[in-house]
């Protein structure tokens, strides 16, 4: 056999090699442990104007006992191809971890489960909010342009099954809204759900709305419409939510970290109570011209449960928004993150959506959060216009104190891929084609089921 032909041979072999991977758990990186896998959330019916808000269980996640290293999602068509949010708005997604008990029926989609029923249990994050905001991972329009990624040695740790009840296994969710603005007589307004363009006086529950509320999630709920300008023809499309997960598996040299959510309507500081109200209104400033200052600011207090490294941190806004801090009780700046607008159309950069959010990413231990601190967020929006339905969240990933600092993981960074792997790239693309085209087969076969609202 010539030179030529084993060589002919082995990028064969290893190619099919790739392919054969398909049916693993996740295609592995050639130079390190990590893992990465793309999956696609149940399809999102929408037409212009309408809104989806929906609740999805027992999503397509990792399997076993493993440390996320990075959560990055984004919304594509049924091509595959990134849909722009000035098309599809998504308000926001986020991913809940929770635990279900063994042998009952699956449940795929069902507005009303609630989290108190005996057969689910809400297995949220750390805190600090009493109520709401349970989500692992979680962001909105900035979707695209926002890291993710946990740096080495750290890892968000799942799947311990030390932690599930007995009788129980570990299961996620996502919450998805998503606004359809094809056509919207007010594109911006449809997004920061004013009531006045849903036309709309009660919440999803049917309660009347209260008289002062003039824009937010109880207008812009599941199955609701706004307007569109007259002869727009109402073509329908799906979406999905495409989402790629990067984790190891379990090891001892894995530092683990604590999620943990403000929330700049938290009430703690005037109550004692950490009820967080997830969206607030920014009223249009009378005294901008005047002062050359049009920045609104809210402020909002709470405590770290723990001693703990703050290893990573970012902030959720809507469009107005011009950035948040994290503050510690001497004034010392926590971290800061800003918003990165559009300038285009083009999905991702998308001009007056904010298509990103810097992210802090501390030297390990310069960062140290003491137990029973009080911590201030602030969020600063735009008043030279008024906002509806605006949010003020802030994430940190920290490191209890007490955990051990051992030898470090993998390097997380990309693998640089030798020549000798250019086939073996192009079996990674077609096992990627073979993965995408199952999935959407599976959910068009036995899908998620939606209730009538």
């Amino acid at each position: 056999m010539s030179a030529a032909t084993r060589s002919l041979a082995f990028s064969v072999a290893i190619a099919l090699s790739v392919i054969y991977a398909c049916d693993t758990e996740a295609v592995v990186t050639l130079e390190n442990r990590l893992k990465s896998k793309v999956f696609l959330s149940p399809k999102i019916t929408l037409h212009p104007g309408s809104v989806s808000n929906k609740f999805y269980y027992d999503v397509e996640f990792p399997k076993g006992h493993i440390a996320i290293k990075s959560f990055n999602a984004e919304v594509v068509d049924e091509a595959g191809d990134p849909v722009s949010l000035q098309e599809t708005y998504l308000h926001h997604w986020v991913a809940v971890r929770y635990y279900y008990r063994k042998g009952v029926k699956n449940i795929k989609y069902n507005a009303n489960l609630g989290f108190q029923q005996s057969n689910f249990i809400l297995a949220g994050n750390d805190g600090i909010c009493d109520n709401g905001l349970p989500q692992f991972f979680g962001l909105g329009s900035e979707t695209r342009k926002t890291s993710t990624d946990v740096p080495d040695p750290y890892g968000i740790e799942v799947g311990n099954p030390l932690k599930v009840p007995d009788g129980y296994e570990e299961r996620w969710m996502f919450n998805i809204h998503a606004i359809d603005t094809r056509g919207a007589v007010d594109a911006m307004g449809c997004t920061e759900c004013r009531c006045d363009l849903y036309n709309v006086t009660v919440d999803a529950y049917g309660r009347p709305l209260k008289p002062d509320y003039v824009g937010g999630l109880y207008c812009c709920y599941d199955g609701t419409q706004c307007k569109v300008k007259n002869g727009v023809e109402s073509v329908e499309r799906n979406v999905y939510l495409k989402y790629t997960v990067k984790w190891v598996d379990w090891s001892d040299s894995i530092v683990p970290v604590k999620v943990y959510i403000f929330d700049v309507t938290d009430t703690w500081q005037h109550t004692g109570i950490h009820d967080c109200l997830i969206e607030y209104d920014v009223e249009k400033s009378t005294t901008g011209v005047a002062t050359n200052d049009f920045t609104s600011t809210r402020r909002s207090s709470g405590i770290l449960p723990i001693d703990g490294d703050v290893v990573y941190g970012v902030a959720h806004q809507h469009s107005g928004g011009i950035g948040s801090a994290l503050y510690g009780k001497d004034g010392r700046v926590i971290c800061s993150s800003k918003p990165i607008y559009g300038q285009g159309k083009s999905a991702g950069d998308e001009a007056g959506y904010i298509v990103g959010m810097s992210t802090c990413y501390p030297k390990p231990g310069s960062v140290r959060i003491v137990k029973g601190e009080a911590l201030t967020l602030e969020s600063n929006y735009s008043s030279e216009k008024s906002h509806t339905g605006v949010m003020g969240l802030f994430y940190i990933l920290v490191a209890d104190s007490s955990s051990n600092f051992n030898a470090p993981v993998q390097i997380h960074e990309e693998s640089k891929v030798p020549t000798v792997w250019g086939v073996a790239v192009l079996g990674l693309a077609v096992c990627a084609a073979v993965l995408v085209g199952y999935q959407r087969r599976k959910q068009n076969e036995d899908g998620y089921l939606s209730i009538a609202t």
